[in-house]
């Protein structure tokens, strides 16, 4: 009898389960908090993207009650078709103005955003130079467009100018980056990238997921982190981490977003967003720019958390966000860690290849404005104990 088509999945899935890398996802039984209950344990929450704490806000929730109430659950087709909300709109007019840009646009998810936006701007005739450490979802954009891939080693501002210098005879030519770095926590070298892009006329791009809501005045990314406005062509932001709702915008000139919404195909295939969601997002914008003490919880939370595991003597590698590894190295030792850490009541999750290289296998921590100091030292005394028991410090 012939093995079943799908037979190799369970050797993948056997191999996975050997090498002590099968994990299912927790089950979140509640809230989204910084201290949540997950698979029946109440624990400090240390995995999470809801990095000012807004995911419960009661601000938050009243808009999407509101909206909910007076528009109904879902926007029933695409943009494009008869899915095109007025409170769509006016969350792209809000980030407009949030990110000094012409105008936004907005996509269901942060991975359409990038992947949507580069594959709609470049094809075969084009080149795209990378970044190593960038996103799942650019790496995807630029399968999809076609262009040839140039990839500089991570941050290294003069091995993108090389490759930069022997593409220029292509028709168009991206550069593109990380804004903040999401399993490394680093910030890219904007202001050094920038500038390559003016001296070649080439495109650049920043995925700003994890400096939205994070970096810059009220959270408005690297490119006002660096006071760079005016000068990076195309930046991806998301609502689905600091503004804790759901989806991605690009905000860019009038000419790049009336040009997406003709040829970007994840908006012209996928349903608009429910509108108690828009609402949500257009609720969590102004709110950080109302009360931005909410940002500087969040650091002062980082600056607490950083300082406590480089005390006890962790790699935390190059982070310099709220992103914070604690590299263990050896794929099953960081699965270790993190199972123990659980045990001892902190949610951190491990993270082995090919997420993150191999040999660099972590425990990915991100503290929240939500977190307390009491929480905070919680966690550490954990740290420290199974630190110790598994002979990482």
């Amino acid at each position: 009898m012939s093995k079943h088509p799908l037979a190799y999945l369970d050797d993948e899935l056997n191999d996975l389960r050997e090498r002590g890398l099968f994990r299912w996802p927790r089950v979140l039984e509640g809230p989204q908090e910084a201290v949540a209950r997950y698979d029946g344990r109440e624990v400090i929450n240390l995995c999470s993207n809801n990095y000012l704490g807004l995911a419960n806000h009661p601000k938050l929730k009243a808009a999407a009650r509101r909206a909910l109430d007076d528009l109904g659950v879902g926007s029933g087709a695409v943009r494009t078709i008869a899915g095109n909300m007025a409170i769509h709109t006016q969350v792209e007019e809000e980030l407009a103005r949030f990110k000094h840009t012409e105008a936004t646009l907005l996509y269901q998810s942060g991975f359409t955003a990038n992947a949507g936006t580069v594959s709609a701007i470049l094809g075969k005739d084009d080149v795209i130079v990378s970044d190593e450490l960038n996103h799942a979802s650019i790496i995807d954009g630029g399968r999809l467009s076609g262009a040839a891939k140039k990839i500089y080693p991570h941050k290294d501002v003069a091995a993108a100018r090389a490759l930069l210098e022997e593409s220029r005879g292509a028709r168009h030519v991206l550069l593109i980056t990380d804004g903040v770095f999401s399993m490394d926590g680093d910030i890219a070298p904007l202001p050094g990238l920038v500038a390559l892009a003016e001296e070649f006329n080439v495109i650049m791009m920043v995925d700003d997921a994890h400096a939205s809501g994070v970096l810059g005045r009220a959270g408005r990314g690297t490119v006002d982190h660096f006071n760079l406005h005016g000068r990076v062509h195309v930046q991806v932001g998301t609502l689905s981490k600091a503004f804790a709702c759901q989806g991605g915008y690009v905000a860019g000139s009038r000419t790049l977003v009336d040009y997406l919404i003709h040829r970007a195909r994840p908006l012209l295939f996928s349903t608009s967003h429910p509108p108690s969601v828009a609402a949500t997002a257009l609720a969590a914008v102004r709110l950080v720019q109302q009360e931005p003490e909410i940002i500087e919880r969040l650091w002062e939370n980082t600056r607490f958390f950083k300082q406590g595991l480089k005390q006890l003597g962790f790699n935390t590698g190059s982070s310099e966000t709220p992103i914070t590894p604690v590299i263990a190295g050896d794929e099953q030792l960081a699965m270790e860690l993190s199972d123990r850490l659980f045990t001892n009541g902190v949610f951190a999750l491990g993270i082995a290849f090919p997420t993150v290289p191999r040999g660099k296998a972590r425990v990915r921590t991100i503290v929240t404005a939500g977190h307390t100091n009491a929480h905070l030292r919680r966690a550490l005394d954990a740290f420290e104990k199974v630190g110790k028991e598994l002979k990482l410090i």
